[in-house]
């Protein structure tokens, strides 16, 4: 598979919501302890534990830009957690998640319709595989299938070239 990183909210819009309070539409953030399966986490992609508090606010995704451009519903763990960085693997959370939906942008920040598609999150290797390949794609937002949420977007990285 071509080198491709996920990658989470940044970590001082994480600190801002939690500072504030308040998320990217300046609405005060929803408190929610997790009480069953899902609320995952943007920041370390990770999902939240049995009785850990969340944080469930609108966040303005930075990519992509134009007539694709839409807010989302996220969770962030009320505790600090750690941004996750890990190169070439595929972000828990969407591992986690019982469907979601493959979007590919070109550079002008334009869907690329051929390259969409949904999946269990378990099976999601081949779709994102066919994604980073393909020549177009610049980037890559991986969602919730059912409500649409932002689970992270995914960024090809440079070949390593050694040493």
């Amino acid at each position: 598979m071509t080198p491709f990183r996920c990658i989470p909210i940044e970590t001082e819009t994480a600190h801002r919501f939690r500072r504030t309070g308040r998320d990217d539409r300046g609405l005060a953030l929803h408190q929610r302890v997790v009480d069953g399966p899902g609320f995952p986490c943007r920041h370390c992609l990770q999902l939240g534990e049995p009785g850990e508090a969340m944080l469930l606010g609108a966040y303005d995704l930075p990519h992509p830009q134009g007539v694709y451009w839409t807010p989302s519903p996220i969770f962030l763990h009320a505790r600090d957690c750690v941004r996750f960085t890990a190169p070439n693997e595929i972000a828990p959370i969407v591992l986690a998640n019982g469907i979601v939906s493959v979007r590919s942008y070109d550079a002008a920040e334009l869907c690329l319709y051929d390259l969409g598609a949904i999946s269990e999150g378990s099976a999601v290797a081949p779709l994102l595989a066919r994604a980073l390949e393909d020549p177009r794609t610049r980037f890559i937002n991986i969602h919730t299938a059912r409500p649409g949420c932002l689970l992270c977007r995914v960024e090809k990285l440079a070949a390593d070239t050694g040493g």
